[in-house]
């Protein structure tokens, strides 16, 4: 069956209204009818290039027709437009001047499958975590009347699943008090990646008038419900906003994947970013099976099979359960799952709650989003010596997400953290080692491991690791090559190629930063001349500093390299192209060893 008819049937036609806009103002030339074919070219436009490219599918297309009705009534960039998280995006970019450059997203060089404050005037906030529209909105419209501009509009595009989040609460808890010109906008679609959950969530499926609602009882005027993916609808609806001064809310209804029919009436959470697809059937390109697997699979699996063994443990995720492979658990446990929405923070005192109780709980966190809860990781864990297993997903280079999601301040900030027993799997069987480890060792434990497939073709019985015990991978002369996480296959290709060159260097995979094998650390300051310590992180405060702090105490006079991040962010693109970028693909470990 073909979806094209369905999909897009004035392109049937060849209307080609899309290579007229070159900003928002062409969008104003064109009559409502016009506008609402430029949203199907538009539609039509992501749906090709996410065919052959990974990208956030389902949320772009749910909100095209309200993206190009935003456009199209306010004065942008001149009124604020601050769109949440940037799932959503993909629209907006494409009518504000970068349709040319759509090919490149989220490809080295290329633009960001994020809002970008430096990729255009028309990004007026970067976003890429969840939930902080409101907040960036609010401040905006402060700075706007301190400034005098009581004219300007400044409007946010949150969804219901952000909504869940501490953050955009707070943020609404003051709205109340701020004097500005504001439209919140819900774009309430029932999920977030996963379903929606939380009594907001419940709320909004039981709203049906404009009285006696959340937003109301916060003091903010509401409107809605407006189905915002009928073009003259959530277009009329718009321009009835235009001209309104203060705080309010337009609650907005949409279809993610809206005019695909795979993505419409498919699974949400996959059509949210599905990677490469036929766009005739819907068939998308994915190797579900076999060897190698992907580590957050191996994870997954490997929780439930600890699981089966222990009634105590439990699991918590933030709004990812289907990114962090939780699904299995779910189904096998569902009085031991919990998917907290969108809420870092409550996830790990949550987890330290339970925990306090006697249970064993493993909050799944992605690195980045970890960021959000480092005083509450500090403060109601560690401080308490809480058994709290963090699992920390997508550590290192995540790749084509960006700057906002790359997993590589971690190990910094968390090895500043008493109490915490910190470590890095090199690959998916020492994960699962890790992860047995984690369940006997009764302490606040971090275990990070990466986005992706990892390399094995099959795996072995789990062995439970030794705290705190590096091990030797490979034994040579002269050099020592130190590394921890899956940066130590990259230290193995460049050590075929000093092989070939006649330089056979040792090579030392760490496992634990915290605590450190301080005994194998001591042997190798006294039989190496030269110590190449490798990172997939930044290595200011990283594993490299941690070596290096060691060697300062007992006073090892032993030429030591740091090959890692430098004190940067890293923008998107594929893992070979930033390792090459960023310094620390095999070839500079080879020049760093001659």
């Amino acid at each position: 069956m073909s979806f094209l008819p369905y999909l897009c049937p004035t392109l049937i036609k060849e209307t080609d209204i899309l290579n007229r806009i070159q900003s928002p103002k062409d969008l104003k030339k064109l009559s409502t009818q016009e506008q609402k074919i430029l949203c199907d070219e538009v539609r039509w436009t992501i749906i090709k290039q996410l065919s052959k490219t990974s990208g956030h599918f389902g949320a772009s297309l749910g909100v095209v027709e309200l993206t190009v009705a935003l456009h199209s009534v306010f004065n942008t960039p001149e009124d604020k437009l601050v769109w949440d998280v940037g799932h959503q995006s993909y629209a907006h970019k494409i009518i504000t001047g970068r349709k040319d450059r759509f090919v490149t997203l989220r490809q080295f060089g290329g633009i960001s499958g994020f809002p970008n404050i430096k990729e255009s005037v028309y990004d007026d906030f970067g976003t890429g975590h969840s939930s902080t529209s409101i907040s960036a909105i609010l401040g905006m419209a402060v700075a706007s009347e301190l400034d005098g501009n009581y004219k300007r509009q400044h409007i946010a595009v949150i969804g219901d699943g952000a909504l869940s989040a501490g953050m955009a609460f707070e943020a609404l808890n003051n709205a109340s008090s701020i004097k500005g010109n504001v439209l919140i906008i819900i774009n309430d679609n029932q999920q977030s990646i996963d379903d929606s959950v939380g009594a907001l969530e419940k709320h909004f499926r039981n709203l049906s008038s404009q009285k006696d609602n959340f937003f109301e009882n916060l003091g903010l005027a509401y409107y809605g419900i407006v189905n915002a993916n009928n073009y003259t609808e959530i277009k009329q609806a718009l321009q009835d906003q235009k001209d309104k001064k203060g705080i309010r809310v337009l609650h907005c209804k949409t279809i993610k994947g809206f005019g695909y029919h795979p993505a419409e009436t498919g699974d949400a959470a996959i059509w949210h970013a599905p990677g490469k697809f036929e766009i005739e059937t819907g068939k998308r390109q994915v190797n579900e099976q076999g060897f190698p697997m992907k580590y957050q699979d191996i994870f997954g699996r490997t929780l439930v099979d600890l699981a089966e063994k222990n009634d105590d443990i439990v699991a918590i995720t933030p709004a990812m359960t289907s990114g962090s492979s939780l699904h299995w658990f779910k189904e096998k446990f569902p009085t031991r799952f919990f998917d907290v929405g969108i809420a870092e923070q409550h996830a790990v005192t949550f987890a330290g709650g339970l925990a306090k109780m006697g249970k064993l709980p493993f909050c799944v966190i992605y690195s980045t989003f970890l960021q959000r809860a480092y005083d509450q990781l500090i403060h109601d864990v560690a401080l308490q010596e809480l058994p709290v297993v963090f699992c920390v997903d997508r550590a290192g280079l995540v790749g084509e997400d960006g700057a906002t999601h790359q997993g590589i301040f971690d190990l910094a900030f968390l090895r500043a953290v008493p109490n915490l027993l910190i470590v890095s799997p090199r690959d998916e069987q020492e994960l699962i080692n890790a992860l047995y480890w984690a369940t006997e060792i009764k302490k606040t434990v971090v275990v990070r491991y990466p986005r992706g497939r990892g390399k094995l073709l099959s795996l072995d019985k789990p062995t439970v690791l030794k705290t705190g015990k590096g091990t030797c991978l490979r034994k040579g002369e002269n050099i020592a090559l130190l590394s921890v996480g899956k940066i130590a296959d990259e230290v193995e290709k460049a050590i075929v190629e000093l092989n070939h060159k006649g330089v056979f260097p040792s090579h030392y995979d760490l496992r634990f930063v915290k605590p450190l094998d301080n005994e194998l650390l001591t042997q190798i300051a006294t039989n190496y001349k030269k110590v190449v310590i490798v990172e997939e992180g930044t290595t200011h405060g990283g594993v490299g500093s941690a070596v290096l702090e060691f060697f300062s105490t007992i006073s090892a006079n032993i030429d030591t390299q740091l090959i890692g991040i430098d004190d940067e962010f890293v923008e998107h693109g594929s893992i070979p192209e930033l390792y090459e970028a960023l310094g620390i693909s095999a070839p500079y470990i080879v020049k760093a060893c001659l």
